[in-house]
Parts: structure tokens; sequence; C-alpha cells
């Protein structure tokens, strides 16, 4: 295990669903942490962060970051006018989440931002890189719906392993948190959750175990030149998944199958685009594409095994109550 000494990590997207438990972790485990956001002051982050305020997306095209703590080793103070190579100024490591690169529709610019991006850092003296990307990453780009949604991961992770700095990209699955978006609407209203493809199954992703082994990624050499598929520890149909989160806000629920046109309905109806609602039951009729739905890389990188879905639906109640 190659440790990075005293290392400095600048994390993109530190107040998303992996970058704010991932600071966490890394101010636990002694690391200086340095983090882009676009408004630092409601980022309420933690003592002790170097908070850079900044669009990275358009400070890559040339337009100004501002250093909210001065000298970049203080508490938040007066804003200075800086750019993302100040912010990676004694930076060891680097965070990328791929919506950090912005959400232009033509992936030609995604790519052009991640490669200034990444030379830029290594021009600063980082030394690894590790970068959010997808199980499906390989997969035809309309069987990756996250695309329409501004995660590039596609992009990312060709970027990053083409950067000439220690890489590794974190192939999640299926996100535990997505299933506020898809039933948290229906669950308020009532006790059945409308759907379709009775049938698939997931094995639920905690957003801690995804920060969990990115720190790990980040700290040590183990997982250099990898691409490890991150999946929950057990998969579950949509019905177990429903029957979970009822246990945890203390209320039977059931799930009733419907057709895929009306399940696509109810999705707009919850706010979701619809070509996002639509590619994403294209990979619910297909399982999430999943042949192997539980993969161990979790276990396997942690030393321990991976948050469950009820542990996680314990810990998200208040987003299923009314």
């Amino acid at each position: 295990m190659i440790r990075l000494s005293n290392a400095t990590v600048l994390v993109t997207g530190a107040t998303g669903t992996v970058g704010r438990p991932l600071i966490d972790l890394l101010l636990t485990q002694g690391a200086k942490v340095r983090a882009v956001t676009r408004d630092a002051r409601a980022a309420a982050l933690p003592d002790g962060v170097d908070v850079v305020e900044a669009d990275p997306a358009r400070v890559l095209n040339g337009h100004q970051a501002r250093d909210l703590s001065g000298d970049l080793d203080g508490d938040l103070g007066r804003v200075l006018d800086g750019d993302l190579g100040r912010a990676l100024d004694g930076v060891s490591a680097l965070f990328l989440n791929p919506r950090a690169l912005g959400q232009n529709p033509d992936p030609h610019a995604v790519t052009s931002a991640a490669e200034r991006l990444l030379s830029l850092a290594r021009e600063h003296g980082v030394e690894r890189v590790v970068t959010m990307s997808a199980l499906n990453v390989d997969h035809d780009l309309d069987e990756q719906p996250s695309r329409l949604r501004g995660e590039y991961n596609k992009e990312a992770e060709a970027a990053v392993t083409a950067s000439g700095m220690e890489w590794t990209a974190l192939r999640s699955g299926y996100y535990a948190v997505n299933t506020i978006g898809s039933w948290a609407a229906q669950i308020r209203a009532g006790d059945t959750v409308r759907s379709a493809y009775a049938a698939a199954a997931w094995a639920p992703l905690h957003e801690r175990d995804l920060a969990a082994v990115a720190a790990h990624a980040l700290l040590t050499g183990d997982l250099a030149g990898e691409r490890p598929v991150l999946t929950g520890p057990r998969a579950l149909t949509q019905q177990e998944m429903i029957e979970t989160i009822g246990a945890a806000i203390g209320r039977p629920l059931r799930f009733e199958e419907v057709a895929p046109e009306a399940a696509l309905q109810g999705l707009l109806r919850a706010g979701v685009p619809e070509a996002l609602a639509d590619g994403f039951l294209t990979l619910q009729a297909r399982s999430y594409l999943q042949h192997d739905l539980v993969t161990g890389e979790v276990e396997r990188i942690l030393g321990r095994p991976g948050l469950t879905f009820a542990e996680w639906a314990t810990e998200h109640t208040t987003a299923f109550r009314p």
C-alpha cells in the first residue's frame, strides 16, 4: 500500500451525493481537503476544509474562480480573485465528479474540459486522480441515460486513463438514492408503488460505500489502474426494495406492476425528464445491464461488508414520509 503522506485532496462536486460524505471520510483519515463548490457559503462544509468557490466548467473556459479562504490555508475569509490552477497548488490527489466538467450537450467539449483540467493538475504536481464512472460506460450511448443529466462518465474516464497520472475509475452500479426520485412521491401519497418490470432487480449501492472506496483510492495506491465495478451487497427486486422502505418508515407498502407507458407517465409526473425516464425504464427492463448483480468489490476493497439497502432506507426515512 502506497499512502500519500500528508495528502491534500481536491474534491470536485464537494456538496454532492458522494462528494460530501467523501470529505468527512478524508478528514477522519487525516487528509487535508480542498473543496471546489459553486456556492461556498451555502455549502456549509466542515471546519478545516479549504474552500474554493468556482464552477470548474466555467473556469476551464477562461472564467475566474474565487478563493474564499484567502491563502487557501485559513478559514473562509475575504474573496480573492484566483483560478483553478491556484486551487491545485500543493494538491496530491484529485477527485473528479464528471458533472464538474459541465453539461454541454457536445461530448467533445466535455472531453476538452476534462483534458484541460487534468493537464493543469499534472502541471501542478498532482500525482493521483480518481473519477466517478459507471458500470454501463462501455455500452451504447442510448444505454447511458445519466448522460442526459450531465454525467459524462465515458468522457471523464477516458480522459483520466490517458492523463499520465496514477488513476482509478469507480464504475458504480445503481445508487440506492435513485429510489427517492423514482418512488418517494408515490410513497408519500399512498401505500402502493406502481412501476414496470416486476422481475427487475438491482444491487443498490449506498453512497457512503462509494465515498469510502473513493477515499481509499485517493489515499492509497491499492486501486491504481483499476476500474472496480461497485454494487450493493445484495440483489433486490423492486418489491423487496419497496418492502424495505416500508419497514424503515413503519408502514407496509406494496408493489403493483403496470405497463411501461404507465410507469413512464408516473415518472414524468414526479418531475423526471422524459428522455431520462425512458432511458431508465430501458435499463430497468434489462436489470440495469448487470449480468452478475453483486460484484463483491466493495467488500474486497474496504475489508468489510457493503452497507445494506435496509441501512440506507433507515437513514433516509424523511424522504419517504409525508
